[in-house]
């Protein structure tokens, strides 16, 4: 059986620990390999003074940690928004990501499309065309830094499904990969399963976490509509063999709350079906 690599995201460390303190946490449970919230003020590209990403560059080489991907939520941004202001800021955010990626050898920044309201919403085209023009930007700006960018599919997106994510990234680039959120697929009711199939080596990174069908949440494993089976049968039958980012959401300033029980809560569950299983 394929012991798959697990990582952890800093997302329930956003208002608790800087950055950098979010590794030395996620560290001192004994994981090595992180994926990085981009999200300020937790890790924000343009407030790091030149000291402060050397000195994480060198934490993560000293102590042999990995920062295996960037997520960007984009909160606040929207590279599809009508606004051409608000598409370019989103970009250039995005251009800060991919250099502080570079810095620290992380190999992937996942980019989300944008939301929608579901009241009145652009028209689809233009979503669409707006989106692959600022991703093939990123793209090519990528080029030669060691980075690549990666597509998630997020449910309330205009671009949801794993099918969505094929047709536009062969669109935006033939180097565009995916970053396939299981949890995401599973709310929208997605075969998962089948999906990673038809995504295949385009799959360069993995989420998982949990949700029922009502609120959409990213809970740990166990509690709700994921089953990791399937989703390692796939992953086995396409020969992945990158990280699987345990993305819990779980806010750790909110008394009584558990981030760092829900990581290994869930990371035992990964181990039962094929994930490597978590050190002592």
């Amino acid at each position: 059986m394929s012991h798959f690599k697990v990582a952890v995201s800093t997302f329930p460390y956003l208002y608790s620990h800087s950055g950098k303190g979010a590794i030395d946490h996620i560290a001192s449970l004994g994981y090595r390999a992180i994926e990085m919230m981009i999200f300020p003020p937790h890790c924000w590209p343009a407030d790091l003074t030149p000291k402060e990403r050397k000195d994480i560059a060198a934490r993560l080489d000293g102590d042999g940690l990995t920062i295996s991907s960037f997520c960007y939520p984009l909160l606040d941004n929207n590279p599809n928004s009508v606004d051409r202001l608000m598409r370019r800021y989103t970009l250039d955010r995005y251009r800060e990501a991919i250099e502080l990626a570079s810095d620290w050898n992380c190999p992937f920044v996942c980019a989300i499309p944008g939301p929608v309201n579901s009241l009145i919403n652009p028209p689809h085209k233009w979503m669409r065309d707006w989106f692959i023009e600022g991703m093939a930007e990123l793209v090519q700006f990528a080029k030669g830094s060691g980075v690549e960018i990666i597509l998630e599919n997020v449910p309330f997106t205009f671009l949801p499904t794993a099918d969505d994510m094929l047709k536009v990234a062969d669109a935006i680039d033939p180097s565009v990969g995916i970053n396939f959120d299981i949890c995401n697929s599973a709310y929208i009711k997605e075969d998962y399963g089948a999906a990673i199939r038809k995504l295949g080596s385009r799959v360069k990174n993995v989420h998982i976490s949990d949700s029922g069908f009502g609120d959409f949440k990213h809970d740990r494993l166990g509690t709700g509509i994921v089953d990791p089976a399937p989703a390692a049968k796939a992953l086995a039958d396409i020969g992945y063999d990158g990280y699987t980012v345990l993305e819990i959401i779980t806010d750790a300033m909110q008394p009584g709350n558990d981030p760092d029980g829900d990581i290994i809560a869930s990371h035992d569950i990964l181990a039962k079906h094929g994930w490597e299983k978590r050190k002592a």
